[in-house]
């Protein structure tokens, strides 16, 4: 091993030019990607990775991605793919959760990067595509009860060899795709983002020399494991415990699904136990490891007390009980198609028992899922669009604020699509779109407001699939806050309105069909009581809460 040692100043210098160069990589996806989804959405990730695969820099994305691609390749790696097996200019490709995906609709793809002859480190970009096969258009079935039916599995493969094509590979994926076009035009996105970051790291290494790379590295991540640990150090020792629940798996309704952890904080590591939740589940709502491991490093970097450097080394603390078989460790062939369900209660449990430990530093519930609809039209001339938007709701009051309203939190990062874009690529018009009064749950510190989007069938007919929740369990509050309220989704045929259950399908739709979604506010923080008049009628008058709430909740009258 090198005996170099960088100084504070170049390994920050070094630090923000990994970054950038993750930055460069996300702005070059942004602006070569075809579908919505990514595009508008934002729904992808980029990053850098030392030369044995560990995380270093990011770019600002997707943080159930960023915190999972470490896993991905580092499982790549180790069961498929040797290091010494990655060559220059190779691309390796995968979706498949069961080695170490997420869900299959998320194709990841990974370069080395060698200088003169020594591989020096990775580059990384995953993307949520628009399709990619299985029984739902959008790939989010709601009722799937194994992985084969949720789409085309990739294994871990080389895409390009050498800087060679693979292209039955890509003949393979455009075959089992519903918009071949643009699912193959979003991985070209891929492409040219992991040249620009093999590009930017080669730069790098011909100005301050491939040693001092692999070294800044190293240090890098010793530097965030050891502010990890201050942190942690920080912390009361002593064992937290929360729960919370899904609605239910989509297959058996009637049964809903626990999420339990505890929280074991011992001087300066931390034990996160999740023995105590529900076994893997027959619908896909499942998550593997590697899903619950992103939220679980994601809440523990969330309560931080001081900014740390986001790369692999803030993981190293933190210790995960999760035998297989749960529904937050499932096994081969479950079904994971809304795996994110699961990990976005997983992180609203950790709030509720890291609150436990450090309550000045950590928000009620949001909204805790991803409302997502898929829909997939079919016009006159019989040509198939679809269309997948992920919706968001309230966020969680913090102790010294309110909770942010319809704004994304927690475990995405996505942005909403606009409007006119949906209207300009696919027969749908939007009727209805806005926050929902009397969402938020009441406290000194409101929760924010959930929204709600209409969607109007202009086509001659559609289908329409739902994966969402938090439709019966209301996001806690926290220190005598009261709870958010919870979502709705309704089908509106001919002026007739019908209550449509969280997970819904492949529902036929006919042409003038509207589907409404309402999606839960945050939890509220503090008494009720002790948040100023004046806040609230600033918040009636804001059209937040009604004259009736204010009245109900708060005991103010206009």
């Amino acid at each position: 091993m090198s005996t170099l040692v960088l100084d504070a100043i170049e390994l920050e210098i070094l630090r923000n030019a990994f970054t950038a160069t993750a930055v460069e990589m996300d702005v070059t996806v942004w602006r070569t990607s075809r579908s919505t989804i990514v595009r508008e959405l934002l729904d992808y990730s980029t990053a850098i990775f030392d030369a044995e695969g560990h995380n270093v820099a990011q770019s600002a994305r997707i943080p159930q991605h960023l915190n999972s691609m470490s896993f991905c390749l580092r499982t790549i790696i180790d069961r498929f793919i040797p290091l010494d097996q990655w060559h220059d200019h190779d691309v390796v490709i995968t979706n498949d959760p069961y080695c170490g995906g997420q869900h299959l609709p998320d194709i990841t793809m990974f370069r080395p990067v060698f200088h003169n002859g020594r591989r020096i480190a990775f580059v990384g970009t995953l993307c949520h595509h628009l399709d990619v096969g299985g029984m739902s258009a959008g790939s989010y079935s709601a009722n799937a009860t194994e992985i084969f039916q949720e789409g085309l599995r990739i294994p871990p493969l080389k895409l390009y060899k050498g800087g060679v094509r693979c292209d039955e590979v890509w003949a393979m994926i455009g075959q089992n795709v519903r918009q071949p076009v643009t699912v193959l035009g979003d991985l070209q996105s891929q492409i040219a983002s992991l040249g620009v970051g093999a590009a930017g790291i080669l730069k790098l290494a011909e100005k301050y020399s491939a040693e001092r790379l692999v070294v800044a590295c190293r240090q890098l991540l010793d530097g965030s494991e050891a502010a990890m640990r201050a942190v942690i150090e920080a912390m009361p020792d002593g064992v937290y415990e929360f729960e919370d629940f899904l609605d239910d798996d989509g297959v058996e309704l009637d049964r809903p699904v626990r999420i339990h952890a505890s929280v074991s904080v011992h001087g300066d590591s931390l034990t996160v136990d999740l023995s105590g939740s529900s076994p893997e589940v027959r619908g896909p709502v499942n998550a593997t490891l590697g899903s619950a491991s992103s939220a679980i490093n994601f809440a523990i970097m969330a309560c931080a007390d001081r900014p740390i450097a986001p790369n692999e080394g803030c993981y190293r603390p933190i210790e995960i009980i999760a035998p297989e078989g749960l529904v937050v460790n499932a096994r081969h062939p479950a079904p994971v198609a809304h795996r994110i369900a699961t990990c976005h209660t997983l992180l609203n449990v950790l709030f509720g028992a890291l609150a436990q430990a450090v309550p000045d530093r950590i928000p009620a519930a949001y909204y805790g899922v991803s409302y997502v609809c898929s829909f997939q039209t079919i016009e006159s001339d019989d040509t198939h669009k679809v269309l997948v938007e992920i919706e968001v709701g309230g966020c969680g009051a913090h102790p010294e604020q309110d909770g942010a309203s319809g704004f994304s939190f927690g475990m995405h990062n996505n942005n909403n699509i606009p409007i006119e874009m949906i209207e300009s690529d696919a027969p749908v018009t939007l009727t209805g779109y806005g926050l929902l009064p009397d969402t938020g749950g009441a406290g000194k510190t409101r929760g924010g407001l959930g929204l709600y989007r209409e969607w109007r069938i202009d086509a001659r007919r559609a289908s329409f699939t739902a994966q969402m929740d938090r439709f019966r369990f209301q996001p806690y509050g926290l220190a005598g806050g009261q709870p958010g309220a919870v979502g709705r989704l309704t089908l509106i045929r001919n002026g007739k309105a019908t209550a449509l259950h969280s997970k819904v399908g492949n529902m036929a739709l006919e042409k003038g069909d509207i589907i409404r979604l309402e999606t839960s506010g945050g939890g509220g923080n503090g008494d009720p009581a002790l948040r100023p008049r004046a806040a609230v009628r600033d918040d009636i008058e804001s059209g937040y809460i009604t004259a009736q709430g204010a009245a109900l909740h708060y005991g103010v009258t206009p």
